[in-house]
């Protein structure tokens, strides 16, 4: 008989950042139609459901109902009948809470397996927050029980092998995975037409620099600003495209004024998913500056990635695990995302010399071609899962 895999997850579309992303497009390739997403409601649903290739059950609960004890129970009872009306063998955690407290719940009522998914930002609250005794219990008995933890990236993988052996959370080395992530490679490549994202996001003229993420403190947006503000006089035809809405949008604006870039920054806000692989198009380089900040730091970097399946060459931050997703002076080149002067240089460095910008795009392309396909990362995860559902099962 058939069995399914379910996704337990409170980050998927309509909602805007890489997690959703990510969540999105593993379920999408996931094949055989052996995946079933389970979250709870969210605005604009609708639309955004008709559009996945996926099943997708939700619960009439708002998504931040679902994190307080009703709604965690509530989400157990739901995801136990979707467990047997479509025979599930295995459970995904999209994230940390809640959803392993629901995977651990039909793991101790149907014996399902689970695996769970964990983000750097997680990490570094665990590590912040985690360490008084409730929450050491409640973690040993979330992380303790799964039968697998994915990573993003080596970083991810290796700052959890870290946190499990101060938490004395008893998880081996050998049931911590990473997982890099991928893009749509049909989607994001170079060659397409960007008159209309030109003319719906005001992007004409100039020569653009690029960052897509969510406009928060530990995306780097900010130190990009104080970059193109050093550049302001030797590179001239340098703007800015910003993508993405926030709480840090309001200081992002303010901060371009008081530095005189305000006239070489487009803030677009949110940018609609059919706009993204033309947007890249319009962006000579991608810049991505993230940093730890406020308890949050940036895992891989799917962008990263987006922006090398479109050959763009890509300035980041040597922080975190974006230093996984571009092969220095291969793919990109690597700045410190503490240091404007650091980064302004490398952007100089790519705009400067059309040669090693075609270089660097190039090699991304054929590098994300080689190991960033959400196909291989949806193939690496059902090959985990179904590995683990198979020793339950003995």
């Amino acid at each position: 008989m058939k069995t399914t895999h379910l996704l337990l997850t409170s980050n998927f579309p309509p909602l805007y950042d890489g997690i959703a992303s990510w969540m999105s497009q593993l379920a999408r390739h996931y094949g055989d139609d052996a995946m079933l997403v389970s979250l709870g409601s969210e605005p604009g649903q609708g639309a955004s459901d008709a559009r996945q290739t996926v099943r997708v059950d939700r619960l009439p609960i708002p998504r931040a109902r679902l994190r307080n004890l009703p709604g965690i129970i509530a989400w157990s009872r739901r995801a136990a009948i979707l467990a047997r009306e479509n025979n599930v063998s295995f459970t995904w955690c999209g994230n940390l809470k809640p959803p392993s407290y629901v995977a651990w719940t039909l793991r101790r009522r149907m014996g399902i397996p689970y695996g769970v998914m964990l983000h750097g930002t997680e990490l570094l609250q665990m590590r912040r927050h985690g360490s008084g005794l409730r929450k050491r219990f409640i973690a040993r008995a979330l992380l303790g029980s799964a039968s697998v933890i994915v990573t993003n990236s080596e970083w991810t993988r290796a700052m959890t092998l870290e946190l499990f052996a101060r938490l004395e959370i008893p998880v081996p080395a050998d049931r911590v995975y990473a997982v890099p992530l991928g893009a749509d490679l049909e989607r994001f490549r170079t060659g397409l037409s960007t008159a209309r994202v030109r003319a719906k996001y005001g992007l004409n003229g100039g020569r653009w620099m690029l960052t897509v993420g969510r406009l928060v403190e530990h995306k780097g947006q900010d130190q990009v600003l104080r970059a193109l503000a050093l550049l302001r006089d030797s590179e001239p035809q340098l703007r800015y495209a910003v993508a993405g809405s926030g709480v840090y949008g309001k200081k992002l604006r303010a901060l371009a004024s008081e530095l005189g870039v305000e006239d070489r920054v487009t803030f677009l806000g949110h940018v609609d998913d059919d706009d993204l692989p033309g947007l890249y198009n319009v962006a000579e380089l991608y810049v991505g500056a993230s940093r730890v900040a406020v308890d949050h730091v940036e895992g891989f970097g799917i962008s990263l990635v987006e922006a090398a399946a479109t050959s763009l060459p890509v300035v980041a931050g040597r922080e975190g695990g974006m230093p996984e997703a571009v092969d220095e002076g291969i793919t990109g080149l690597l700045a410190d995302p503490y240091d404007p002067a650091s980064l302004a240089e490398a952007i100089a460095k790519v705009l400067r010399s059309p040669a090693l910008a075609k270089e660097l795009g190039m090699a991304g392309r054929r590098v994300a071609e080689e190991k960033y396909s959400w196909e291989r990362v949806a193939r690496d995860l059902r090959a985990i899962a179904d590995a683990h559902a198979r020793v339950a099962r003995q």
